[in-house]
């Protein structure tokens, strides 16, 4: 039987996987050789090849992979709360923190992924939908309370809300000094859509219509 060590050892596919995030943001992905990334995962060129087709195959196999992660790590942030305005702020706080504590992985996600024109053209970043509509069921809930607009459309509002955050972690990856704080950023974020999604008196509380789903937006 395997020893202790043994089994905690990191499997060959992710000792590449982490090896070619810390390469991709050291040297850019269209700089990156497979070489390189053998290298330092320790294990030789043709082995990459066993896991991943080529180079561009690995960078959209590390999108997955994160994005599982995001995926789970939103899920249990979000559970700590069912106010919907509490919601929206644990999900800006847990957004720049995976930002502020993963760097490299935070740099390929917001720089080096946008450099592959199959993402850009022919991928279909179903996981991206997936989180994006997590913020959108927090705005169904909110309506459905009577807290939130009912005339603000989830997807519309889904969209802007990361592109919020989008824009604001590729300024903080791109700094190279004067980075400013993350945590208050997440705050003032939160705080800017959360005003803006408050009903006021003489708001309708419930939708006359629910509008069609589209990608990045999950049925409740």
């Amino acid at each position: 039987m395997p020893d202790g060590a043994a089994q905690r050892r990191p499997d060959k596919r992710s000792l590449i996987t982490e090896a070619a995030i810390e390469i991709f943001a050291e040297k850019g992905y269209s700089a990156a050789r497979v070489s390189d990334i053998a290298k330092k995962a320790g294990v030789a060129d043709g082995t990459i090849y066993l896991y991943f087709k080529n180079k561009e195959d690995l960078l959209l196999n590390i999108f997955e992979e994160k994005m599982d992660e995001l995926l789970v790590g939103l899920g249990e942030a979000l559970s700590t709360s069912s106010d919907p305005v509490e919601r929206i702020r644990a999900f800006a706080r847990f957004h720049f923190r995976q930002v502020r504590e993963n760097r490299a992985a935070a740099e390929v996600m917001q720089v080096e992924l946008r450099l592959s024109n199959k993402f850009l053209k022919e991928y279909r970043p179903e996981k991206l939908w997936a989180y994006l509509g997590m913020f959108g069921q927090i705005v169904r809930e909110g309506q459905a309370a009577g807290l939130f607009r009912a005339d603000v459309d989830p997807f519309i509002g889904s969209w802007s809300f990361f592109g919020a955050l989008d824009e604001l972690a590729m300024q903080w990856v791109l700094s190279r000094k004067d980075r400013f704080p993350l945590e208050q950023a997440a705050d003032q974020v939160a705080d800017i859509f959360i005003r803006g999604l408050l009903a006021r008196a003489g708001d309708p509380v419930t939708q006359s219509t629910t509008p069609p789903t589209r990608a990045g937006e999950e049925v409740p």
